[in-house]
Order: C-alpha cells, then sequence, then structure tokens
C-alpha cells in the first residue's frame, strides 16, 4: 500500500490544476496559447499524471493508501477527469481581481461575526436544526409500469442575522423550494436519502448514478433525491457566475448551509410520516460532502456512505484554482482558510456508529484528491470501512466493486436486510 509520489505542493496533483482558473490569469499569454491550452492540458496533466504512477509503482510505497499498478484503463480516468475539470472551468469562469475586493470584504466581515459566536470554535452550533415540515406537496408520476413521485415544499432557511451575502443569497429565488424524487413502498420501510454531486439535480440523471431503482426494488429501500440550492429547477434566475461551489465564499457557505438545512428538514418529514423509521444517507461526491456535515449533526442516522466525498470546499478550490503564488486572487482562498475549516465534517464528530460509516473513492481521482481530501476524512471517521476502486472521480459508477460496496454496506449496517448485496465478499480493498 503507498501514499502517492510527492511532487509540487507536497502532493500529486500540479499546482493549478484549474477547476477555476483562465488563461487570462496571466496576461502576457500568448493568444493561441490561450486558446489550444485548455484542449490539450487535459492529455498533458493525464500523461504526467500516469507518468508519476509508474514512478511510485516502481519505487514501492508508504502510507495507507493502496498502491494501484499504473494501467491505460486507469490513465483512461485521470483524463477523463481532466475533461470535466475543464467544462467545470468554462462554468466557473475567475472574475476580475478587482471583484474579489466585495469577496474578501464578506469573507472578513464572516470570520469576524463568526468568531464572536464562537461558531469558529463549535460549527455544530452554526447549523441550526430546522423546524418541522408543515407543508409537503406530493404529486404522482406513473411511466413504465412504474409510479415515481416528486415531493416540494418550501425550504425556510435563512442566513443568520447580519451574515454577509444575506441580502444577495435572497435574491435567488430559485432556492426557495425543494424538490425531490421520492420511490416508496405501500408499507414501511426503511429510507435512504441520496445527494447528488455538482451539476447533477436533474431526475433521470441522479436515478440513474444512484442506481435508484436497484435500491428501491431490490434492495426494498423507499429512496428520495432532493435537489440542492443552485442546481437542477433550483437554479432558475440565478445570475451569469453564480454556481455552487464557486469563487464566490459566502455563496458557498450559504449553498451548504441550506443544504444542510433541507437534508435535515426531509429528514423530520420522514420521521412524522413513519415514526421509528431507519434512515441512511448516500452522497456522491458535493453530496457526500453534505452528507458528512449532516452525519455530524443527526444523531439517530443507521448509516451514512459519503462516495469520492470532499472534506473541505475552501482547499479543494484552491487546488484547483489555477493561481499563481502571486495572484491578489489566492489572498481570497487563504483569507477563507478559517471558514474553510468551520464547514468541513472534520471540524464535528460524526454522530453516525461506527459500523454505519462508509467511504468510497478513485485511486486516480483527479478532482478530489484521494489523500488530501479522503484519507483525511476517514481518519477523522475512525477509520471505517473505505472500498478504493481503480478509477477516476467520475469513474464511479461503472466501477461494479463500487456498486456491490453500497449494497454490502446498505446490509451490513442494517439498513436493507436480506443477502441482496450481489456478492458482496468480492468487494474491493477494505480497510
Amino acid at each position: 500500500m503507498a501514499v502517492p509520489e510527492n511532487t509540487q505542493n507536497g502532493n500529486d496533483h500540479p499546482a493549478g490544476d484549474g477547476m477555476t482558473g483562465d488563461p487570462s490569469a496571466n496576461p502576457s499569454a500568448n493568444p493561441l496559447a490561450a486558446i489550444v491550452a485548455p484542449i490539450t492540458a487535459p492529455f498533458v496533466k493525464a500523461g504526467s499524471y500516469y507518468a508519476r504512477r509508474w514512478g511510485s509503482y516502481l519505487g514501492g510505497g508508504r502510507g495507507e493508501l493502496p498502491l494501484a499498478r499504473p494501467t491505460l484503463s486507469l490513465a483512461t480516468h485521470a483524463l477523463r477527469d481532466e475533461i470535466v475539470l475543464v467544462g467545470l472551468l468554462l462554468r466557473r469562469p475567475l472574475s476580475d481581481p478587482a471583484a474579489y475586493g466585495r469577496i474578501n470584504a464578506e469573507v472578513a466581515a464572516a470570520i469576524d461575526l463568526y468568531g464572536e459566536r464562537g461558531w469558529l470554535e463549535k460549527p455544530a452550533d452554526f447549523f441550526t436544526a430546522p423546524p418541522p415540515l408543515a407543508d409537503m406537496t406530493i404529486r404522482s408520476y406513473p411511466g413504465r409500469n412504474r409510479t415515481q413521485e416528486r415531493l416540494s415544499f418550501v425550504s425556510d432557511y435563512q442566513p443568520h442575522p447580519g451574515e454577509p451575502g444575506a441580502e444577495r443569497w435572497a435574491g435567488y429565488t430559485g432556492n426557495q423550494r425543494v424538490y425531490a424524487m421520492m420511490l416508496r413502498h405501500r408499507e414501511p420501510r426503511p429510507w435512504l436519502i441520496c445527494v447528488h454531486g455538482t451539476e447533477m439535480g436533474r431526475p433521470n440523471l441522479d436515478l440513474t448514478l444512484f442506481r435508484a431503482r436497484h435500491l428501491h426494488e431490490d434492495l426494498g429501500l423507499n429512496v428520495v433525491l432532493p435537489v440542492l440550492p443552485m442546481h437542477g429547477p433550483r437554479a432558475r434566475g440565478l445570475p451569469k457566475g453564480a454556481v455552487f461551489p464557486g469563487e464566490d465564499v459566502m455563496d458557498d457557505v450559504h449553498a451548504t448551509a441550506q443544504s444542510v438545512w433541507d437534508v435535515r428538514r426531509l429528514m423530520g418529514w420522514i420521521r412524522a410520516e413513519q415514526p421509528g423509521a431507519r434512515i441512511g444517507l448516500n452522497g456522491i461526491s458535493l453530496g457526500g460532502y453534505i452528507s458528512g456535515l449532516v452525519a455530524s449533526l443527526d444523531e439517530d442516522l443507521t448509516c451514512a456512505i459519503l462516495g469520492v466525498p470532499p472534506s473541505n470546499l475552501v482547499e479543494l478550490l484552491g487546488r484547483h484554482s489555477g493561481l499563481d503564488e502571486g495572484d491578489p486572487r489566492r489572498m481570497t482562498l487563504e483569507l477563507a482558510q478559517p471558514i474553510g475549516a468551520m464547514m468541513s465534517p472534520l471540524s464535528m464528530e460524526p454522530q453516525v456508529p461506527l459500523q454505519g460509516r462508509f467511504i468510497y473513492a478513485g485511486l486516480a481521482d483527479r478532482i478530489v484528491h484521494p489523500r488530501e481530501q479522503v484519507m483525511a476524512l476517514w481518519e477523522h471517521w475512525g477509520r471505517p470501512e473505505i472500498s478504493w476502486y481503480h478509477g477516476g472521480h467520475t469513474g464511479f459508477f461503472q466501477a461494479r466493486p463500487v456498486q456491490r460496496y453500497i449494497d454490502a454496506a446498505l446490509v451490513q449496517s442494517g439498513l436493507a436486510e436480506g443477502d441482496d448485496a450481489e456478492d458482496a465478499e468480492d468487494a474491493p480493498t477494505i480497510m
């Protein structure tokens, strides 16, 4: 087992991987190079990754991360992640440095406020528990001999009084209503809340990537798939450049807080509808991050399965910013580090029993760094069962070992019953 070979910044992802950076960060750049770079960069970075992996593999390894034999398949996964990063870059172009004056001022004011209220030291107090849900709209949509239901309810989330960016956040009116897909049985069954990742929040995509029909029909679970703020139908009316996660730190804070609020409110509705119901969380990427936070606040979850999960959004955005050390926009990420720590699952103790904690991640993940993000969370969570698959961030859906691992985790935790976890004994490396 091995930790990836160290490179720049002490990791195997060179600085400036480029999720939010752009060629304009270097004003003297050749215009032609600025056009060609986004096309060639994924191939260059994937090739560099492949070469470094051979160096690590031939040199042996150290640490807790499994040592994967470099293969063309692994390189292909890395390339796919790099291409995805380019797409995220296009959706998240950096603002002019002058625009960061407002962002930095909000971050500084927020740190002062959070410090005064004790939230930097006790982050759990920042996340207010939502009140019971009084009104839920449910509509049924039959199709292909199956019926699925769509839920919607008013979020009622509001930032804390005096929080920077609160007025702007209130203007994102699409966030005010929560939407979710639901697959449920007629008789009482355990519930699994599936929390999607960035650029998801679309019914057909989410149902497919979570294998929701399988979880519902084969494992006998009620499955709910909520849409996070600034995604899917909740992204309507957003100003250009407003995304979650993105460069605007306080938008990320409010989006995270509202995501946690909305998931907890949905859990409250389930418990009111079915007292004593067992509830689990199943999150992918950004959804794994949100699930990790909820699992640190709710004391009555049966399990939490975190897939390719980041553990600190500020650090993740900093890794992919593409900004030079001297760029004034880097100051924002450095300034926001206390907020990133406060909003991290690493700042709170998990409330889910150890036997109900599960993590899976890709050894070739080029988006969420395996060691910096995933391993830190695994350590903090008490080293629960973890599955490493030989692929990148976007490769989880095609990885049958991941599918078997999730099924086995649901049965092992007690959320699902029976032996429907196909070939659970063949699950990948578990530590």
